[in-house]
């Protein structure tokens, strides 16, 4: 089941509903889709009906929710699956592999640029709404550092050099790398060659230098995520950790300028 409405009132009747189509039976899974200060109430409210909750990102918004959350698990033997679908990107796969298998000791040097345009529309819906939501430190970000984690290991250094409400920029040391970050959702950040293609979007990986592609095979990512949490292979809470916890560190931040080793995009 999937839905985007936002009360647990909803939920409730939207349960009630399919039990009775179901002669009285359990729902397995409830699908969250709501807005993202909704996930936390809406994934409690579906593990106390006995039901498996499968959330989008970010599944919470601070990394106090998942211990509580997974203590509702422990309690209700239920559990929570998160759609973390660039960890099964074969580019960010490929990107792992080649990480893991360097020296030990090794640190590579890592400029991301993550660009996705957004209209006027984006700031006057609910996810455009600071008090409730913080869209943009949290939704897009989420994602963004979410497979940088995933490839490099645990977070040594965060810094954060720039933000408006339209894009950010920082600094993230890893186990294994130097990360370089920049991220928009102003299409007047999207490279001019880029531009003159009618693109409205860029995404950017460098290692060391070299280019490392993933602007592509996206396609059915979401559905294969949902075919592993039904085969039982789901990607778990304490997954999402280091990624909240790493916006949670950045929302906390005042900008510290152009100092200290930035994105070369800040030079604009």
């Amino acid at each position: 089941m999937q839905t985007s409405l936002p009360s647990s009132n909803a939920l409730t009747v939207i349960l009630i509903k399919l039990r009775r189509e179901q002669g009285g039976h359990a729902v397995d899974y409830v699908s969250i889709c709501s807005p993202n200060y909704l996930h936390d109430s809406h994934i409690r409210f579906a593990l106390r009906s006995n039901s498996d909750a499968i959330c989008e990102k970010p599944i919470v918004l601070n990394h106090w929710n998942i211990d509580a959350l997974q203590a509702i698990e422990k309690d209700t033997g239920k559990k929570v699956h998160t759609i973390l679908q660039l960890r099964l990107h074969p580019s960010i796969i490929a990107l792992k592999q080649e990480v893991d298998a360097a020296p030990a000791g090794t640190k590579f040097d890592v400029d991301l640029t993550y660009i996705t345009s957004r209209g006027k529309w984006y700031f006057h819906s609910w996810k455009g709404d600071e008090k409730n939501q913080e869209v943009f430190r949290t939704n897009i970000r989420g994602t963004f550092f979410c497979y940088a984690a995933f490839c490099f290991g645990k977070v040594v250094d965060n810094k954060l050099h720039y933000r408006d409400e339209f894009k950010a920029a920082g600094y993230l040391e890893y186990e294994k790398a130097r990360v370089r970050w920049f991220l928009s959702v102003d299409v007047e950040d999207v490279p001019e060659a880029a531009k003159k293609e009618g693109k409205r979007t860029y995404r950017s990986l460098t290692m060391n230098g070299r280019s490392i592609e993933f602007s592509d095979g996206f396609t059915d990512l979401h559905t294969r995520v949902y075919e592993n949490i039904l085969n039982g292979e789901g990607f778990s809470l304490e997954e999402n950790r280091v990624a909240i916890e790493i916006v949670g560190g950045i929302r906390s931040q005042s900008p510290i300028g152009l100092t200290g080793d930035y994105h070369p995009f800040l030079k604009k």
